[in-house]
């Protein structure tokens, strides 16, 4: 009973982290892709104790209340579409080919900057979006911008999880 409720209490502590996290990310705008970066570190001490499962409701609940909550919609957004990413990221490490991990991890990001966008301008009627960019080349440099950071993110969380494992956790977790 007691682990039960250690679980319920880190989760619901790490899921307001987050929400609040990305609820201060509408405060500043260069925040909007900042705050779900580190909303998805927050929770990545609920997937390294108790699993992806329960990492994937934190991350559905943080989701939720991210729509319905955050008042700048692009920051709740690009968290609904890479938020789920920390899940991913133990499978695509254990692939055993270092080109076929970076080809997954690319993979990923495009698929969800292609939805992420998609919805954006197609759901939420940001056509001028589309022709203040001018073009190709510039939507493309952004592209492969997007793809540089999401591989500097990959970086962090492994480092954030290594943190984890051999400092912070004790610290938090004493048996």
């Amino acid at each position: 009973m007691r682990e039960q409720s250690r679980k319920i209490a880190l989760c619901g502590v790490l899921c307001g982290l987050a929400v609040v996290v990305l609820l201060l990310g509408g405060l500043f705008s260069l925040a909007v892709y900042c705050a779900p970066l580190l909303a998805m570190a927050v929770l990545l001490p609920v997937l390294e104790e108790y699993g992806p499962g329960t990492a994937g409701a934190a991350y559905g609940a943080v989701a939720i209340l991210a729509l319905l909550l955050v008042p700048d919609r692009e920051t709740a957004l690009v968290y609904v579409f890479f938020g789920w990413y920390p899940i991913l990221r133990p499978r695509i490490a254990a692939l055993p080919s270092l080109p076929v991990r970076l080809v997954c991890r690319l993979g990923v990001c495009g698929l969800s900057m292609f939805l992420l966008y998609g919805v954006t301008i197609r759901l939420l009627g940001l056509t001028a979006v589309t022709e203040e960019l001018g073009g190709g080349w510039l939507t493309a440099a952004l592209a492969v911008m997007g793809c540089a950071v999401f591989l500097l993110l990959d970086l962090a969380l492994g480092r954030l999880t290594v943190l984890w494992r051999r400092k912070l956790r004790r610290r938090f977790f004493r048996k």
